[in-house]
């Protein structure tokens, strides 16, 4: 196993979306100086992939830490699961108590094992634990897709000690996308899919009324959806491509066998798709669903419907409040403790802003995923970055008025 992408063809140039259609308008919230989750101050991210040189063995793990000091400062969390089949460890204990306390990893369906392990290694290491003395309470929290048509899952390539690179190779830098991390072998609306990243900012102002800016990052692990169902800032661009690639098809029979059999393997397991959100916004357990649930609308944007067989779970923090955890207290003498919270009154713009970024997300994504030959032989194209573009200036040309037209 290496982590060399020998299984990945050659590509046209891949680019973000901003970079392929500078002129695409997204929503009306710009995005951070990364346009990335890590734009949030504190979250850092790690990516990295495991390839067998065979090509059979295409995945990977996408490592974060909601904050350096997650261990002993808890984060303010909230879980949404729009269609649940699929996997979130800890969960329970986030729907209990709205704390986050641990770190997040994403990874394939049959990692979730190795990756719950390598986080209770880590944090043996970490936190310098002798032999035979936990005195601590941990839940990790380990999210997965199926990318078993690209990967060959009876490899159980993940192991704990990548888990451990993982979390103490995190960073601060642009998180990576495309064919990387815990997405290195997934499938988004029948093209290669994978992880994508995008960042909002938003006006509002502190507790003593002075202007502040909030920053909200999302990242994806994009493993859902259907070719036709594709829209980009609602242009129908997939159903353009399925049936430019359903003519193909008539002409070839390799290329009609092999959609077909992406066909039957997407009817049985359609995918799945894991949001997660962060923001330094001031915001209790409760606002943090119902961020959470905001992704919905950025995936429906872009496609998604949920389907049956989809795990599309969502999960939103906040660095905002530092809530104490692993302290020695009594735990019979109640106690309060004081936080910061947005007036739900003004929680809109943060709610446009969730939608838009996991929808650019999204399509951050699929621009930067390449080809790849994988399991067994099986090929997914990437999205042709240069059709999509003619596609979109053609609907714009058709959205301008004609001459005479007055607004």
């Amino acid at each position: 196993m290496s982590s060399d992408p020998s299984a990945a063809t050659g590509n046209e140039s891949r680019k973000r979306l901003r970079e392929l259609l500078p002129n695409l308008q997204l929503g009306g919230w710009r995005p951070g100086p990364l346009n990335s989750l890590t734009d949030v101050p504190g979250v850092l991210v790690h990516t990295q992939e495991i390839f067998a040189d065979d090509g059979n063995v295409n995945t990977g793990v996408t490592s974060i830490l909601p904050r350096k000091e997650w261990f002993h400062k808890a984060c303010y969390a909230g879980i949404f699961s729009f269609n649940g089949s699929g996997e979130m460890t800890g969960s329970h204990w986030i729907n209990e108590t709205g704390l986050l306390h641990s770190p997040i990893v994403i990874t394939n369906s049959f990692a979730v094992g190795a990756a719950y392990q390598g986080i209770y290694e880590y944090t043996i290491k970490a936190q310098g634990v002798t032999k035979g003395n936990i005195d601590w309470f941990l839940l990790p929290v380990v999210a997965e897709t199926f990318d078993g048509y690209l990967n060959d899952l009876t490899q159980f390539a993940v192991k704990p000690e990548h888990i451990v690179k993982g979390l103490e190779s995190v960073s601060s830098d642009r998180v990576r996308e495309g064919n990387v991390g815990g997405g290195a072998g997934m499938i988004c609306h029948f093209f290669k899919g994978g992880t994508g990243s995008s960042s909002r900012i938003v006006e509002g102002f502190d507790t003593k009324g002075e202007p502040k800016n909030y920053t909200v990052g999302v990242l994806v692990q994009a493993n859902y959806g259907r070719p036709h169902h594709l829209r980009i800032a609602g242009v129908p661009v997939g159903s353009i491509l399925a049936k430019e690639a359903d003519e193909a098809a008539e002409s070839s029979v390799a290329i009609k066998l092999a959609r077909q059999a992406l066909q039957k393997e997407k009817d049985r397991k359609d995918g799945s798709i894991i949001v997660i959100i962060a923001t330094d916004a001031p915001l209790h357990p409760t606002q943090l669903q119902r961020l959470a649930k905001r992704a919905t609308v950025g995936l429906a944007k872009v496609g998604g419907y949920g389907h049956n067989p989809s795990g599309d779970v969502f999960l939103a923090f906040s660095t905002a409040n530092e809530i104490p955890v692993q302290q020695e207290v009594d735990r019979f003498q109640t106690r309060p403790i004081t936080i910061d919270v947005v007036d739900d009154a003004t929680i809109n713009a943060l709610f446009e802003a969730t939608a838009d970024a996991t929808e650019e997300s999204i399509y951050n994504c699929l621009c930067m995923a390449e080809t790849m030959v994988g399991n067994q032989g099986h090929r997914i194209e990437a999205l042709p970055l240069e059709k999509v573009k003619d596609i979109m200036e053609r609907y714009e040309n058709l959205s301008r008025p004609g001459p005479g037209f007055e607004t």
